[in-house]
């Protein structure tokens, strides 16, 4: 009976602890899944297309905020400038206490004494207009508004590099993650020759050193992948700060379906760009500011005509409050014409400085449009050497395919070698990664040249 009791009080705690236990291992299950969940959640995915990229990127750019505030600033320069043909206007009222120990004047024979002390209040209100100034105002108005016409294009220049940026790095991630891809195909297809060779192995049909081979082979392809890797975490980050998204955004990019774009003639290119560059558009501005400056300077030999009024108010009683009698109130109004005729040979070498910085506005430009033609030029020829190029990849993906499926049949009649099977393989690899690349360099230079042009954020 006391055996039998023993044992039941054995197996109770048995039960007991496998209970326990059982219980800790599916709470720390419950654990580990919440963890795993918690970090797939924090590295949210999202597949993101080009033309989103853009809007994000241009959306959350620190850059085009800065530029907005300089738009701003010129704004606000423009108006002080208008401001500034506006009349003046100045009002002032005061208080004087005299004592005049003093206050007795002998003149000869006749002589009159002044008070011991004097009080007066002087209030003065003053309006001023200037009618005509040679145009300085008017030069000043434009020329600032001219200005600001070219603050408003640095913003469009900032847009473009902005949107050059986020494609740029939207192709470099997508070039990366289709090597990727080939990676991940390539180290199946490996695999499976592995397998195959190793079955051959145990056969007798080839040797170990044909299974090390294929072995060689995988860990070169794995090397490779770890490369990818690393750089798909630096361009994803680098993307995500672009484009003002979190950190541990992972981006996916489908695949970039390239529209058959025509090619046309590099003059249409160059046209294009002389029509739309911003670096051209603000050298014609800075031209009409340059003319603007010659004129003002010319009108400061100009004369100058001014009105003003004036209202007086002199009270010279003790107190304040005005008094019928006590009090008098002079008005003047006036017209003022002055001439600084010293400005007809002062300002003769202002204007010839004035004329050689139109002359360097205007070489700059040539210098502008030499640059945008070589650039055009040279971005022509990448694109279209890019096509050739994913013309003459496609010929050797084509190639490289059919040298291996030779080579994987003559493999398996024993007829070829391991080494021969495997570099084979290894051609059509490199020949899949190099086409993924030129396609994706193909895409980035299209839109280098359209940058080029001015117009990649019209496309």
């Amino acid at each position: 009976m006391k055996m039998t009791t023993r044992n039941n009080k054995t197996n109770h705690l048995m039960l007991f602890k496998n209970t326990v236990h059982g219980f800790w291992r599916y709470g720390a299950s419950l654990a580990i899944s919440g963890l795993l969940f918690a970090g797939t959640a924090a590295a949210q995915d999202r597949t993101i297309t080009l033309d989103e990229a853009i809007k994000l990127g241009l959306d959350n750019s620190k850059v085009l905020k800065l530029s907005q505030s300089k738009i701003d600033q010129a704004v606000s320069q423009y108006e002080q400038a208008k401001d500034a043909a506006l009349p003046t206007g100045k009002v002032s009222y005061g208080y004087n206490h005299a004592e005049i120990p003093a206050n007795k004047l002998a003149l000869g024979s006749s002589s009159f004494d002044l008070p011991a002390r004097a009080d007066a209040y002087l209030g003065i209100l003053s309006l001023s207009e200037t009618l005509y100034a040679g145009g300085k105002y008017k030069y000043a108005r434009q020329s600032t508004e001219l200005l600001t016409q070219v603050a408003r294009l640095d913003i469009n220049n900032d847009k473009d590099e902005i949107a050059y940026d986020v494609i740029s790095s939207y192709y470099n991630l997508y070039k990366v993650l289709q090597s990727k891809k080939v990676v991940a195909q390539n180290l199946a297809t490996i695999d499976g020759q592995i397998k195959q060779a190793q079955r051959f192995f145990d056969q007798g049909l080839v040797t170990k050193n044909d299974v090390l081979r294929f072995q060689l082979q995988r860990s070169n392809v794995e090397l490779n992948g770890i490369d990818l890797e690393t750089n798909r975490r630096i361009i994803n980050y680098n993307l995500n700060v672009l484009l003002g998204l979190p950190e541990g955004t992972q981006l996916n990019i489908e695949q970039i379906v390239e529209a058959d774009r025509p090619v046309a003639p590099l003059s249409n290119y160059i046209d294009s760009a002389y029509a739309s560059r911003v670096e051209l558009q603000q050298a014609d501005l800075r031209g009409k500011v340059s003319e603007t400056n010659i004129k003002t300077i010319k009108a400061n030999t100009l004369p100058t005509l001014a009105a003003s009024g004036s209202a007086y108010y002199v009270d010279v009683n003790s107190n304040p409050i005005p008094k019928s009698g006590q009090f008098i109130t002079p008005l003047s109004v006036g017209l003022t014409l002055s001439w600084n005729f010293g400005n007809l040979w002062t300002n003769k070498n202002k204007i010839t400085e004035a004329k050689i910085q139109r002359e360097q506005v205007d070489i700059n430009k040539n210098i502008t449009i030499d640059r945008i033609k070589d650039e055009v030029n040279q971005n022509y020829q990448n694109w279209t050497m890019a096509l050739d190029k994913i013309k003459l990849l496609q010929t050797s993906i084509d190639q490289a395919g059919e040298n291996n499926k030779i080579l994987e049949s003559k493999y398996k009649s024993n007829i070829a070698s391991a080494t021969d099977r495997a570099d084979a393989e290894t051609l059509l690899y490199q020949a899949q990664i190099n086409l993924e690349l030129a396609k994706a360099d193909a895409g980035l230079a299209y839109y280098t040249l359209l940058k080029s042009t001015g117009k990649i954020n019209n496309k």
